[in-house]
């Protein structure tokens, strides 16, 4: 019989966000090391042994590998989600996961380590965008926040379980010292696939498929505990159907309806969710964090052991925006991120240019950390760094998975979440590429570039992204739609409230309530005339 408890439900789900984790680190961790340089190299050893390492450029085109196959994956999981279910996709990447492991354990050139590492971006790229789809559209409003947010969490214990992995490995003399972490990450992706096999397909998309009551049992097992007469389950049930019926024309969807006029301004939100999400430079911290704690100072141990610090305020952090998030709303907790980061950036940036000195071959003949500062600037440096992850962590971390899934409506939401997503893995990919040249040709002004960027983000939020927190997905239909606002926007975006009150008492049963007070009678009146067309 299928698990019918959310909170386990979404805990064995996200383990496809933990992968993502271990990739990360599997990387940070490992690229420092002298095992993996000198297997790599492709420069110069010196006197004591120390290995360049791959340059900047192939070093950028490694660690790009992943989140490009996750790009295209992406893409493909909205079609793959759309026909074998949001449950059946995720296991299809368990599959790729394992597969792409074992051509990195197995790695005897670049070329080889870069393919491996393409295939583990497919099993990514699936996971990350239907994962969040399929928790959205299993979890009750008051919950979904948390829930979807969960993912975030299962990447920051992936990053940290696995950079403390390789860092213990890391005493391994030889290649074993990199190839017995990118062996052990086969593990999370074989227990997810069995796992998933408890769990029950998304009512949603049975709906979608016709199969009725199987849609009914699983909403019972889920939101009902078992009791098919629940209110609470009476009112999903006929919603999905109501919005189905009046869907079932469009259902035949391809990636152009996400770009007509009536839907380009979801299609936009959910994208730039995900790019802005890349843009605030948080993957500058997380696989290349070993590269600032040399510019800071730190060498060898006392340098994995400092990055690790700050994936443990990653997993920690992480938490208040699980316990609060359907509380506080997205849009004040985005908003809040980007002011936070950006102040942290600049200052890193003013520190590094003020306090810096110049090192033409590189510390420890790194070409990526070029710039070295000492003293209280170091602790400075090192300072602002936690602060930054201590701000992303419970912001733009877990809310980026958590909105883009409540943007769309059913006939669209796997391929739009999955466009969604491909926007992240893209720059993702761009940025992986880009940092470590970027270090090394413009060294502080990086961090310029990633503070600027949250200031854009700050305004794009405000004027363009509307609260979607505590309403139910086919009542944001109704947000978007409502005749009062702008054509193809409907109700402005600093308009919008958080629902999570509303939610609570219809969860309990309280129908007269309604589900937010932004609604107006004309737009009720609006949406039950589409409901009945």
């Amino acid at each position: 019989m299928p698990i019918g408890n959310i909170y386990l439900i979404a805990a064995i789900a996200v383990v496809g966000g933990g992968l993502f984790g271990f990739d990360i680190s599997s990387m940070s961790a490992i690229i420092s090391t002298n095992q993996y340089s000198c297997y790599f190299n492709q420069g110069t050893q010196d006197a004591q042994g120390n290995c360049q390492g791959p340059t900047s450029d192939t070093q950028g085109g490694i660690t790009a590998a992943m989140p490009g196959g996750s790009f295209l994956a992406a893409l493909i999981s909205g079609y793959l989600s759309d026909v074998f279910g949001r449950k059946t996709s995720i296991m299809i990447g368990c599959c790729i996961w394992v597969i792409g492991s074992i051509i990195c354990c197995a790695a005897q050139n670049i070329g080889m380590l870069t393919a491996g590492r393409f295939i583990n971006g497919f099993c990514v790229g699936i996971c990350s965008a239907q994962v969040p789809v399929y928790i959205s559209e299993l979890a009750p409003p008051t919950k979904r926040g948390r829930l979807v947010g969960l993912q975030q969490w299962a990447i920051t214990w992936g990053i940290m379980i696995m950079f403390y992995v390789s860092y213990g490995c890391s005493f391994i003399d030889g290649t074993a010292a990199f190839r017995v972490p990118w062996g052990l990450q086969m593990i999370p992706a074989i227990l997810l696939f069995f796992g998933m096999m408890f769990l029950p397909e998304s009512p949603r998309w049975l709906a979608r498929k016709d199969r009725w009551e199987e849609c009914h049992a699983v909403l019972t097992l889920v939101h009902g505990k078992g009791d098919p007469n629940s209110p609470f389950v009476a009112r999903e049930y006929q919603e999905i159907q109501d919005t189905w019926k009046f869907e079932r024309e469009n259902a035949d969807v391809t990636y152009l309806e996400l770009f007509k006029p009536n839907m380009i301004n979801r299609t936009h939100i959910g994208l730039f969710t995900q790019i802005w999400s890349q843009l605030t430079g948080m993957n500058v911290m997380m696989y290349y964090i070993t590269y600032v704690f040399l510019m800071a100072g730190l060498k060898s141990n006392t340098n994995l052991v400092a990055s690790s610090i700050q994936y443990v305020i990653n997993v920690c952090m992480t938490v208040p925006a699980l316990l609060f998030i359907d509380r506080w709303g997205r849009r004040p907790t985005l908003l809040v991120g980007a002011v936070l980061m950006m102040t942290w950036l600049f200052a890193n940036a003013g520190l590094l240019a003020s306090h810096g000195v110049y090192v033409p071959e590189g510390v420890d003949n790194k070409p990526e950390a070029k710039i070295q500062v000492s003293g209280a600037a170091s602790k400075g440096v090192i300072a602002c760094t936690y602060l930054f992850v201590a701000s992303y962590a419970p912001t733009w971390g877990p809310v980026s998975w958590i909105y883009p899934p409540e943007l769309y409506p059913l006939r669209v939401r796997g391929k739009a979440v999955a466009l969604a997503t491909s926007g992240n893995w893209i720059f993702n990919f761009a940025l992986g590429y880009f940092v470590p040249p970027a270090f090394e040709n413009i060294t502080w002004k990086t961090y310029i570039i990633f503070g600027v960027f949250c200031a854009a983000m700050f305004v794009h939020v405000f004027f363009m992204f509307p609260e979607t927190a505590g309403k139910p997905l086919e009542e944001v239909e109704a947000m978007f739609t409502d005749p009062s606002g702008p054509k193809y926007i409907g109700i402005p975006a600093w308009k919008t409230r958080v629902a999570f009150k509303e939610a609570v008492a219809l969860e309990h049963g309280d129908f007269v309530k309604k589900i937010s007070h932004e609604y107006s009678p004309e737009r009720v009146e609006h949406s039950t005339e589409k409901s009945e067309v």
